[in-house]
């Protein structure tokens, strides 16, 4: 993969673009780690400026609050996503195949990306498991939805879609099928951690996010009729 990849995000998410300086990538890097540690609750800008060694004016010349931080967070890790299903599928014909490569990206995607160096991908799928709902479940989702803040999120999900279409071209709810995948990869998740008693799901200790991949394809080829 290209080491000076990037990743093409919405003006609107920031205040300055975190990638385009030293001290951008070294805020991401930092609230990635931070967010993972504290949660978003007790995140603060001014322990994120303690611990790049900064001010907090110098991270409100990039974000203007700590939900648009998490919103510039998420809308990367959804980026992310797309990059990597694209890469994983684009020379596969098989519809089918596609379909399971794109499960695997989803379920599987937490391992450091050489890519994009500044980035804890790990630690980023943990903080897009516990936190992602706030970005959507929040007073601002239209003003925020208005100027194309989830359009990582959407990419994602219409590509799904598109895929689901070419198998089961009659079937009649692929979107809501794909948001419901991408949904479902991240629950299971967060209930094999801390609700066990809501889901069958075990993360694996070898490949731990494995049983995901096994239970979204289930849920897949149950719903279209299908052998994935």
């Amino acid at each position: 993969m290209d080491a000076t990849l990037q990743l093409h995000l919405s003006e609107q998410l920031y205040v300055r673009d975190p990638e385009r300086t030293e001290l951008g990538r070294r805020i991401v890097d930092a609230s990635i780690r931070l967010m993972d540690r504290l949660g978003l609750e007790r995140f603060t800008f001014k322990k994120l400026a303690d611990e790049i060694g900064s001010t907090e004016a110098s991270v409100y010349r990039y974000f203007e609050n700590k939900h648009r931080l998490l919103v510039y967070l998420v809308s990367w890790y959804w980026a992310w996503i797309d990059y990597r299903i694209q890469f994983h599928t684009h020379n596969v014909a098989d519809p089918r195949e596609r379909l399971r490569s794109v499960v695997a990206v989803l379920a599987e995607s937490t391992t450091y990306d050489p890519s994009f160096a500044h980035v804890d991908e790990a630690a980023l799928h943990r903080i897009v498991v516990v936190e992602s709902g706030k970005v959507y479940h929040a007073t601002s989702v239209d003003a925020d939805n208005e100027v194309g803040l989830f359009a990582g999120y959407k990419a994602v999900c219409n590509t799904i879609a598109r895929h689901i279409s070419e198998i089961a071209p009659a079937y009649p709810y692929p979107r809501a099928l794909a948001s419901t995948i991408i949904e479902a990869s991240h629950q299971q998740v967060f209930f094999a951690q801390h609700l066990p008693s809501l889901t069958e799901v075990k993360l694996a200790e070898e490949n731990p996010y494995r049983p995901v991949a096994d239970f979204l394809l289930d849920l897949l080829g149950r719903t279209l009729e299908t052998e994935l």
